[in-house]
């Protein structure tokens, strides 16, 4: 179990909702986008926690967009922190990262493809922030043993373990739901990623997706007993300047929560 504030992810409690469009765009549309899930996950008493990148650092191709500058993507997470009162998780890619957004970043996210990155891990471990440590799409769910144990030994046991598939062959994911049974056995509570899962990596110039998919995986994964379910959310994804064929339309967020939450009633029997 981990505690945020008021937030508890884990101990059979209603799974949490991580949820924000995928990087920092600009100021309208990650403010905009974190106020209307707010409204969704209130209204539907779902536990929020919003995320966006401030910087995408494994993009496919050298000319995608990677960001803003650092402190306008910074100050947009202070404010919707602090105007809609929201805890916040961003990925961070390097100690400086870890550095540079350790006083306003309530959950540090580990990117799957640096899952092993010992010197990362240790810095977040040494944080005392909550550590969300994303399985890579090479690793076995039983391997993420060996990132926790690196996270712990600094004395930080705030983890969460996530799943967000796993590589098939060539320019293809797909989720072993046996991962989150085995991840959730490592003793930390687990977190379903359900647009990353969709994704079919680095096909052309760009990662596409299948987002019809999002729907099944995210009650799939409810139905085994998720402590929290993440998804990239924006109005309009196939604009999106990252990620434009896996994140879920915003249009389609209540009517998912909603068949997520009868499952999770269901599973935990709240």
């Amino acid at each position: 179990m981990v505690s945020l504030n008021n937030i508890i992810i884990g101990a059979d409690n209603p799974f949490v909702l991580i949820a924000g469009p995928c990087v920092i765009e600009n100021r309208e549309l990650t403010f905009s986008t974190a106020e209307r899930i707010k409204e969704i996950s209130t209204k539907l008493n779902i536990p929020f926690i919003f995320k966006s990148s401030f910087k995408k650092a494994n993009r496919t191709s050298l000319n995608s967009f990677t960001g803003l500058e650092f402190s306008e993507s910074l100050n947009i997470l202070k404010e919707i922190k602090h105007k809609l009162n929201l805890p916040i998780l961003t990925d961070v890619h390097s100690e400086n990262d870890i550095e540079l957004v350790i006083d306003e970043i309530d959950i540090l996210q580990i990117p799957a493809f640096l899952c092993r990155q010992t010197d990362l891990l240790i810095s977040a471990g040494k944080s005392g922030k909550i550590v969300n440590i994303k399985k890579g799409q090479f690793l076995a769910p039983e391997d993420m043993k060996h990132a926790i144990e690196k996270v712990e030994s600094t004395g930080n046991k705030n983890i969460l373990l996530t799943e967000r598939g796993s590589s098939f062959g060539y320019h293809n994911l797909v989720v072993d739901m046996r991962s989150l049974i085995i991840m959730k056995e490592l003793g930390y509570p687990v977190v379903m990623d359900a647009t990353h899962s969709v994704q079919m990596p680095s096909n052309t110039n760009v990662t596409g997706g299948q987002p019809k998919f999002i729907e099944p995986l995210s009650k799939a994964a409810s139905a085994i007993g998720i402590d929290a379910l993440f998804l990239e959310v924006h109005p309009d994804p196939p604009n999106a300047l990252s990620d434009a064929g896996s994140q879920l339309h915003i249009d389609k967020l209540e009517e998912l929560l909603k068949k997520v939450q009868k499952i999770d009633r269901i599973v935990k029997g709240y």
